[in-house]
């Protein structure tokens, strides 16, 4: 099924329900102030498993999405794709629990250090060999945060020196392992993911197919454009546009949604991520319609990425129109606020159904 433009200038467009194979929905109070951002767009999402403490186990994994079901609006049928955290000390057995479960469907890979609540994360993929064989064994998704953490590389390098020092001796090690390569920024991922053979898939966000570094210093500090991994140059930016723009089925959504309090983005050491929840599918159709490729929109959206992780395709649809609209500058949040990316700002589409 392709994308209903409903006429040629290309005023609507209606697309099967998409989802987000990369969200963080945080925990409490303040999960219950963004869920329903997600919920209005997207049938399912693979939810981020970095909490205080970590979800490292299928019990925790049980129990994180029992809050969240129950945090949803009435009526809502979004259902979260719970994942796991890796850590140095994740047993084999601990990935056949999940396997088992149903309810998840990835394990998430954190170099120690690399964002958000990441300091529990992997220091060395040699102590988790055996786990990361027998996730290949079971056929169970590994999620990695590309970027390597050593205080010597440059950090607008760290996603390539991942690559080279991390992605490419573990795809070789393990031929056989499904590897989600999560929110890329540089030509050097699209290059990668373009040549890979095997079961490798990569995300995008909307922010970084919109946005280049510039964005960050565009009439001083802008911190919440500031994420990680950092936006790049604009070559990066083009090489992401034409990658989510090809029809190739290894790239598909993932929002990297991450809400974090006003007075902490706006801070002395500002969080890392951008909260793009409440309009996510009206920042992807306007950089799609800015490619020209709003006819290959669906297939990023809708059905790359059940396909990769063996899950059907979303039944219903989602209508966004060619309407001018303004972004609200803060969205309460908890006991606090968050500025969804561009608060303020005019959009050119919405969703209307």
């Amino acid at each position: 099924m392709s994308a209903n433009l409903s006429n040629s200038k290309s005023n609507s467009i209606t697309l099967i329900r998409p989802d987000d194979w990369h969200l963080h929905v945080r925990d409490g109070a303040v999960m219950a102030s963004v869920l329903p951002h997600t919920a209005a767009q997207f049938g399912r999402a693979i939810i981020m498993p970095n909490l205080k403490p970590p979800v490292t186990t299928t019990t925790m994994a049980a129990a994180y999405r029992g809050r969240i079901l129950a945090a949803l609006p009435a009526g809502s049928d979004f259902e979260p794709l719970m994942t796991l955290y890796l850590t140095d000390n994740t047993r084999a057995d601990e990935i056949r629990r999940a396997k088992d479960s149903g309810f998840i469907h990835g394990i998430k890979l954190y170099p120690a250090g690399a964002t958000t609540n990441s300091d529990a994360g992997v220091t060395s993929l040699s102590k988790c060999m055996r786990t990361l064989e027998t996730m290949q064994e079971v056929g169970m998704p590994l999620l990695v945060h590309g970027e390597v953490t050593d205080g010597d590389i440059d950090i607008f390098d760290r996603e390539a020196v991942f690559i080279d020092k991390v992605l490419e001796p573990l795809r070789r090690d393990l031929p056989g392992l499904k590897v989600v390569f999560e929110h890329i920024t540089t030509k050097n991922a699209v290059d990668y993911v373009f040549g890979a053979s095997g079961p490798l898939g990569a995300t995008i966000t909307a922010h970084h197919l919109l946005y280049n570094r510039n964005q960050i210093f565009k009439g001083g500090i802008r911190p919440h454009y500031y994420c990680l991994p950092v936006l790049k140059r604009e070559i990066h930016r083009q090489a992401l546009v034409q990658a989510a723009t090809s029809g190739d089925p290894k790239f598909f959504l993932g929002t990297d949604s991450a809400p974090h309090p006003k007075g902490l983005k706006e801070h002395a050491c500002g969080c890392a991520g951008c909260y793009t929840a409440l309009h996510a599918m009206e920042l992807y159709v306007q950089a799609f319609d800015a490619a020209g490729a709003l006819d290959k929109l669906e297939g990023f959206a809708s059905q790359f990425g059940p396909a990769f992780y063996g899950l059907p395709i979303n039944s219903g649809t989602i209508t966004l129109k060619r309407e001018s609209w303004t972004l609200p500058e803060e969205l309460p949040m908890g006991e606090s606020t968050v500025v969804p990316l561009d608060g303020g700002g005019t959009l050119a589409w919405k969703m209307i159904a």
